[in-house]
């Protein structure tokens, strides 16, 4: 009934955890398709020794490709009415999947989304895909990662991750919510996400490890993000605009304050923008009050 799906690559110590946090879930009706990316560590040995005592294992071994190309691969396998995503360096706790799905079915919902250690909250609500991608994009209660979130197979059916570039959860996860026609949400902690050095995602933690290119593609997703959700909602399509420009000048100050010389070209991009969309920003009804200070001490004309 669900697959779960599993891209690992390099994590021979960690991949372990991974698997045994599923194979202990107190819902037995799973498939768990694991990919290994090209490893060059035992990882993809740990992932066949598991296979070995649990026929609900699938190994499936492919040649290096970014993250988005693995998990095209467990896609493509995936035979379950619903998936979800874990990471080989996360773990989830024993009932992710009960209380996913029981959210799921209560909920009569297309996508289901839970809690993550650190980022908890005992509230439940139902929403539309609308009211759903608005809440995405403030990120105080959920992310744009695929983890925590558990949804219908049928709305992955003409989508795929893309196969270039590292971050494949910003270019999608608002796409597949978008064709959902309600999205459910209890905040109670079912997984927890493993911060190290290693993770993909450590920058967006420890800001110091921003890069130039990571930048870039933030840039890049979030305007195709901005124009293609405001075509098709375009009573939000204010607000979706005030998110991509609330995430330049949260770069900006991250910039400036932690003095990443490898990011001016970028940094002089953004405040060229903001410098235009000044007003507008400005007059956002969802601008905070730190923005505007931001905005004031970075982009003011004087400055620049």
């Amino acid at each position: 009934m669900i697959s779960v799906l599993m891209l690992t690559y390099n994590r021979e110590a960690l991949v372990g955890r991974a698997i045994e946090s599923i194979l202990a879930q107190t819902y037995r009706d799973f498939e768990f398709i694991i990919v290994d990316n090209g490893s060059t560590d035992r990882s993809g040995a740990v992932a066949e020794e598991y296979a070995a005592r649990d026929s609900r294992i699938r190994v499936i071994h492919r040649a290096r490709g970014n993250i988005g190309a693995g998990r095209n691969t467990a896609l493509d396998a995936a035979r379950g009415e619903y998936l979800t995503f874990l990471d080989d360096d996360d773990w989830a706790e024993p009932d992710f999947l009960a209380f996913l799905l029981e959210l799921l079915e209560e909920s009569a919902a297309d996508v289901a989304i839970c809690g993550a250690t650190g980022r908890e909250f005992d509230e439940k609500k139902v929403m539309s895909a609308e009211e759903a991608l608005i809440e995405l994009m403030w990120r105080k209660k959920y992310n744009m990662a695929f983890p925590t979130k558990l949804f219908r197979r049928e709305l992955m059916e003409h989508l795929r991750f893309p196969e270039d570039g590292a971050y494949d959860d910003i270019a999608l996860m608002y796409r597949l919510l978008a064709e959902a026609k309600r999205v459910a949400y209890h905040g109670l902690p079912k997984y927890t996400f493993y911060r190290h050095p290693g993770n993909n995602s450590a920058w967006t933690t420890d800001h110091r490890l921003l890069t130039p290119e990571t930048l870039d593609e933030y840039l890049r997703a979030y305007r195709v993000r901005t124009q293609w959700l405001s075509e098709k909602f375009p009573s939000s399509a204010k607000a979706f605009q005030y998110f991509e420009w609330s995430f330049m000048i949260s770069m900006v100050e991250k910039i400036e304050r932690l003095g990443l010389r490898g990011c001016q070209r970028q940094l002089e991009a953004m405040r060229a923008e903001l410098r235009a969309a000044r007003a507008s920003f400005l007059k956002s009804p969802e601008i905070l009050d730190f923005e505007k200070d931001w905005m004031e001490q970075y982009i003011s004309v004087k400055r620049d």
